[in-house]
């Protein structure tokens, strides 16, 4: 009876811990989604100032070429993210399903003991 309830305990922990990983998750791609607006109006500026807004221009600015980099690359990262989201979704559901079997037996079990 008592590992039934440490099961439980167990399983309420790991549906806990992936719902904090899923919320992680979620917060990086939306700092990462805000961070690359930024770089974005950061670039129109550099390239309004310059009057030129060809990346292949040789006299293109320099922070507004990095900048774009930048940017590119925290796409990458959200796009990345995302897959990992998925995973974790998944994995929340399958520990979620786990944390519910083994509630109903402990509960099950609590019922048999007060019928005893």
């Amino acid at each position: 009876m008592k590992s039934r309830e440490s099961l439980v305990r167990l399983k309420e922990f790991q549906v806990k811990d992936k719902q904090r990983q899923l919320k992680q998750l979620q917060m990086m791609m939306t700092e990462f989604e805000r961070m690359t607006k930024d770089l974005e109006h950061q670039i129109a500026f550099e390239e309004k100032k310059s009057g030129i807004s060809d990346p292949s221009h040789f006299a293109y600015p320099t922070f507004a070429k990095a900048a774009r980099q930048r940017a590119d690359n925290l796409q990458v990262s959200v796009r990345e993210l995302k897959v990992q989201q998925d995973a974790a979704e998944l994995a929340l559901e399958e520990v979620q399903a786990e944390f519910a079997k083994a509630s109903a037996l402990e509960e099950r079990d609590g019922l048999v003991r007060l019928r005893a």
